[in-house]
C-alpha cells in the first residue's frame, strides 16, 4: 500500500479524447529502496494509475578504441532517476506513463491496454503492457563517454504482451524481467530491466492503494520452490509418525496373544 500525501490538485481531463493527460506525482521518496521508484497519475484528485518498480537500461553504443582507429562497442548502464519528470494519461481501456530525466536526455514511455477475450469460461477481461518506448541522447555525458556520432535515438518494443493481469487486480513481480527494445535499423537492441514491480493502470478502487495482487509466474514458481521442501518435510514426518504408531499397535497386539509352539511335543507342557 502507498501512503497518500494528500497534496491538493485538480486533474485535467479532455472529454474529446478517450485517453487524456492527468495530474501526476513522483512519490519515490516514500520508497525505502533507493533504486525503486513510485509514480502516480491522478484524476479528480484520486489515483487512476499507480506504479512501483526499479528499472535500468543496458544500451550499446560506439566509441573509438584507444588508438582512435577502430570503432568498438561499449555499454551504457542507465538507471531510472528518482527525480524523473512525469506525464500520465488514464482512460477506460488505455493508459500511459511517461518519465523523463536529466533534462529530457532520457524518456521512458509505458503504454497499457485493457481488453476482453473469449474463453471456455466465458468473457475474460485482462490488462497488459503493450508498448515500451525509450528515447535517449548519446551526447549526454553522464552515461555515454565519447560516443561516435552522438545524437538522439528511439527504441521500441516489438509485439509486446507483458505484465498480463486480470482486470481489477495489480501486477506484482519481484523477479527481474528483461524486455528487448529495438532501434529502427534493428542492428542493435536495448535491454530494459524491470524488477520489484507492482503496477495497476486501471480500476483502482481505493485511493493510492493497490487492488488484489496477481503474482507473475516466476514469483509463483519461486514461492513453490521455497515451500515445497517444507511440505515434503511435513509429509515425511507424518509418514514416520504413522509408521511408528502402526508398529506400536501391532507390537502391542502380538504381545498379548498366546504363543503356540510349533513343536507338537511341547503341547503336553501346556494347560
Amino acid at each position: 500500500m502507498i501512503v497518500d500525501p494528500r497534496e491538493p490538485g485538480i486533474g485535467r481531463h479532455t472529454a474529446a479524447r478517450v485517453v487524456a493527460e492527468q495530474e501526476v506525482e513522483n512519490l519515490s521518496g516514500l520508497s525505502p529502496n533507493p533504486e525503486k521508484d513510485i509514480f502516480a497519475v491522478k484524476e479528480n484528485g484520486k489515483a487512476c494509475l499507480v506504479a512501483e518498480f526499479a528499472a535500468k537500461f543496458l544500451v550499446p553504443y560506439y566509441v573509438r578504441d584507444v588508438n582512435y582507429v577502430d570503432v568498438i562497442t561499449e555499454q551504457a548502464d542507465i538507471p531510472l532517476s528518482r527525480g524523473a519528470e512525469i506525464k500520465g494519461k488514464c482512460g477506460t481501456n488505455e493508459s500511459e506513463l511517461e518519465l523523463s530525466w536529466l533534462e529530457k536526455a532520457y524518456t521512458l514511455r509505458l503504454s497499457f491496454i485493457k481488453e476482453g477475450h473469449n474463453t471456455s469460461r466465458g468473457q475474460e477481461v485482462l490488462w497488459k503492457m503493450n508498448k515500451v518506448q525509450f528515447m535517449y541522447d548519446t551526447s549526454e555525458k553522464t552515461y555515454f563517454k565519447e560516443a561516435v556520432t552522438p545524437g538522439k535515438h528511439t527504441a521500441n518494443s516489438h509485439k509486446l504482451s507483458a505484465l498480463v493481469t486480470p482486470a481489477g487486480k495489480s501486477y506484482v513481480c519481484q523477479a527481474q524481467q528483461t524486455i528487448h527494445l529495438y532501434l529502427s535499423d534493428h542492428q542493435k537492441s536495448i535491454d530494459f530491466l524491470l524488477s520489484e514491480v507492482q503496477i495497476q493502470p486501471f480500476d483502482i478502487t481505493n485511493d493510492f492503494a493497490f487492488s488484489e495482487a496477481h503474482k507473475c509466474p516466476v514469483d509463483q514458481r519461486e514461492q513453490l520452490e521455497e515451500t515445497l521442501p517444507l511440505i515434503l518435510g511435513l509429509i515425511l514426518g507424518l509418514i514416520i509418525v504413522i509408521t511408528l504408531c502402526v508398529y506400536h499397535i501391532h507390537h502391542k497386539l502380538t504381545a498379548n496373544q498366546v504363543q503356540i509352539p510349533r513343536d507338537r511335543s511341547q503341547y503336553k507342557h501346556m494347560g
